[in-house]
């Protein structure tokens, strides 16, 4: 029987003047960077993490561009590395974020909020020994 390996992407689907500030918000803040994109009759960016496209943002058209409802999806994580650089560049863009330690993993949570308001957690592992 066939399985689910993984997540594949999330999708932003917004106003062509959204869409431009949380593509700028997700590659110079968050550190995606943007990549390839099929030829889609819709127009937007597909963001990447190494080689993974896990963000895709889509211009809505006119009548497409109201806001949907997320009933109880809660947040969008992802795993990071280079704390310090990802803090020296929220403070530098004047985002207020929280941040949380997760003693029993070793691990540290960013938590904020993107352009339209959706919840962000950037996680980072501790560093590994050699």
């Amino acid at each position: 029987m066939a399985g689910v390996r993984g997540l594949a992407h999330a999708n932003l689907r917004a106003p062509e003047a959204l869409i431009e500030r949380l593509r700028r918000f997700y590659v110079e803040v968050i550190g995606l960077r943007e990549g390839p994109r099929p030829r889609f009759r819709s127009r937007g960016y597909w963001l990447y993490a190494g080689d993974a496209d896990v963000l895709h943002l889509t211009v809505a058209t006119p009548g497409d561009a109201a806001p949907q409802p997320t009933g109880h999806f809660n947040h969008l994580a992802f795993a990071c590395d280079d704390l310090a650089d990802t803090r020296a560049r929220l403070d530098a863009a004047g985002l207020a974020y929280r941040v949380d330690a997760v003693d029993d993993l070793g691990q540290v949570q960013l938590f904020l909020r993107d352009p339209c308001g959706f919840a962000i957690e950037l996680n980072f592992a501790p560093a590994r020994r050699p």
